[in-house]
């Protein structure tokens, strides 16, 4: 009778191999970056320029409501905006690995699908963190002086989940839509989603049907629970989801990665059929 091998594949679970294959998942996102500066120059350079262009350009124009200076009102926003921008990001690599043919190799595998999937996300959330922390000292040359202690660890989380739910979002639309070109226009969608929020002005300040809209934007109260947490001194609005936006800002993360992370699942499955 031969012996069992203790230390090969078998000895190994489901769990154990689903954790290995999303690790080379992420491991192929991190490196194909390394290989390709350009790519990450962009991703990593457009925060700076986003910060420094609407800093600049509109903080002596725009009024604070209760006062204050308009730069500590803006950063957090900024902060949420390169956040919600980053499912365009997501969506672009998806479709152009879809494309490539890598997406066809990887279902052609022994590879678990929730994975793939889930690998596309860590690499994001990763690149998520160094476009945070790019921003945050970015920010902070301009004069931006958040408060010490518990919440700027606590905003940088809050940051982190919004993007850890948009991820799956991207993930989604990435396989559903047929080439890059496609998902380029994803900006369309990106764009209105982030100015009609509070990220560059109070929702009280728009007129009232708009204002309602923006108060109940998902990015409106991440941008609203991160400027506490940063000591920024803007009043809270009118509206039951102003006045507790940080419970919002964690509520309307798990609301999206409840609904499009199956969703993103499952459309990866369906694609081998």
């Amino acid at each position: 009778m031969s012996a069992v091998d203790l230390t090969g594949p078998a000895a190994h679970g489901r769990v154990y191999w689903v954790l290995a294959d999303c690790w080379n998942v992420v491991r192929r996102g991190l490196t194909h970056y390394r290989r390709q500066p350009v790519n990450i120059a962009w991703q990593l350079g457009f925060p700076i320029l986003s910060v420094l262009l609407y800093g600049y350009v509109f903080g002596s124009a725009m009024k604070v409501p209760g006062g204050g200076d308009y730069k500590d009102f803006l950063m957090p926003g900024m902060f949420v905006m390169t956040m919600a921008f980053g499912f365009v990001n997501t969506a672009t690599l998806v479709v152009h690995d879809s494309t490539k043919g890598v997406i066809d190799r990887f279902r052609s595998m022994p590879m678990a699908s929730s994975a793939v999937v889930a690998g596309r996300g860590v690499t994001d959330l990763l690149v998520a963190c160094a476009e945070l922390a790019i921003m945050m000292l970015t920010a902070l040359a301009m004069g931006w002086r958040p408060d010490g202690g518990w919440g700027f660890p606590a905003a940088f989380g809050l940051l982190l989940w919004l993007r850890f739910a948009l991820i799956w979002i991207g993930i989604w639309l990435g396989l559903l839509v047929p080439n890059p070109e496609a998902a380029g226009g994803l900006f369309a969608v990106a764009f209105p989603l982030t100015m009609i929020s509070s990220v560059f002005v109070a929702p009280r300040l728009m007129p009232d049907w708009l204002g309602g809209v923006a108060a109940w934007n998902p990015i409106s109260s991440t941008a609203a629970a991160t400027r506490d947490l940063f000591g920024t001194p803007v009043g809270g609005g009118d509206t039951w989801v102003e006045r507790h936006a940080l419970l919002m800002a964690g509520v309307w993360p798990l609301v999206l990665t409840a609904v499009f992370l199956p969703l993103a699942v499952r459309r990866f499955q369906r694609l081998s059929r």
